[in-house]
């Protein structure tokens, strides 16, 4: 049967001085060393057989999606259910305390961390995304299709694909910035998940989108 690689790739690190959970609040572009990081992805996607490169259609997105779809003589295209996830939070400093438990006022939002009430629940998520992954297999079949979105998203469908539950420890998420999760089919059945991290390089200091370092 024939086999087909969907890669995710999460975008690079953004310019975001503020330290705000911008999720998906228009104009977040990547910082320079964001778009260091996605240069380093496009190489490392360079030699591979990439038939589409999509992504969601937050600016960051786009800006790491140019530097793989180029060297393939390729457009990316936008697909509106690879979007960043709704959080009721967005908007807020999360590094200084304005969505902390012990603020009555975000009791309701910390009620079911299981789906979680805070935000976009995990099963639409991965409902969403596991349907432009599929889209995007058979639009790439025989070759291999990129799809550029965020780590929630990501995490949450590559757990759903490992028959694991969807709620978890933030900190513990193998989702590093402009890291690649790559979905492999043999005919429209998935038969493995690899996962790469070709700027990893360039990862000291840099700061995800909750404003905290990753190391």
């Amino acid at each position: 049967m024939t086999t087909t690689t969907v890669h995710l790739v999460r975008h690079g690190e953004v310019h975001n001085p503020e330290r705000i959970l911008y999720g998906r609040l228009p104009g977040y572009r990547l910082s320079d060393r964001g778009q260091q990081m996605a240069s380093l992805v496009g190489e490392h996607l360079a030699e591979s057989d990439i038939a589409l490169v999509r992504s969601s259609p937050m600016l960051r997105a786009q800006q790491t999606a140019a530097p793989i779809a180029g060297p393939h003589g390729l457009e990316n295209a936008i697909d509106q259910r690879l979007i960043e996830s709704g959080n009721h939070f967005e908007g807020q400093r999360m590094g200084y305390g304005e969505a902390k438990l012990s603020d009555p006022r975000n009791w309701r939002r910390f009620a079911n961390p299981f789906r979680p009430s805070w935000g976009e629940p995990y099963r639409e998520q991965v409902a969403r995304v596991v349907s432009a992954i599929h889209d995007a297999r058979a639009a790439a079949e025989g070759h291999e299709a990129v799809l550029v979105l965020h780590q929630l998203p990501i995490w949450v469908t590559r757990l759903s694909a490992e028959g694991k539950p969807l709620f978890h420890d933030p900190r513990r998420r193998q989702c590093g910035l402009c890291s690649v999760t790559s979905f492999r089919f043999v005919g429209p059945h998935l038969a493995a998940v690899d996962y790469a991290e070709p700027a990893a390089a360039l990862y000291a200091g840099a700061v995800d989108a909750t404003g905290g370092t990753l190391t």
